[in-house]
């Protein structure tokens, strides 16, 4: 998907919690939000098992999108003719901390 496209998602679910984030990407409207839906479900399981975070404390501390490789096709068009299309790709990438030990090292500071 687009860069933009997908940023208009991550916009609104960068520093929420994850309960909230999952109630968000369920009721936006956009086509984004399932891929997306997806890897922060994946980032949780994988924030859990390796980190042994729980989920429920846990909240989105970075969340990125960047621009990735664009893959060209070609369109056949009237007289033997070609039209290119582009179609963009993007590298989404979603951090999550745990909400009590993020205060506690704000307090340390």
């Amino acid at each position: 998907m687009s860069v933009f496209k997908a940023r208009r998602v991550i916009d609104q679910i960068r520093g929420r919690s994850y309960e909230e984030t999952l109630m968000i990407l369920e009721l936006m409207p956009y086509r984004a939000s399932y891929p997306i839906l997806k890897l922060v479900y994946s980032a949780a399981a994988n924030a859990s098992h390796n980190m042994g975070l729980n989920e429920a404390d846990s909240f989105i501390s970075k969340a990125e999108v960047n621009g990735g490789a664009l893959m060209k096709r070609l369109r056949p068009r009237a007289r033997g003719r070609s039209y290119p299309i582009k179609k963009p790709t993007c590298h989404i990438t979603i951090v999550l901390k745990d909400k009590s030990k993020s205060f506690l090292n704000e307090f340390n500071i």
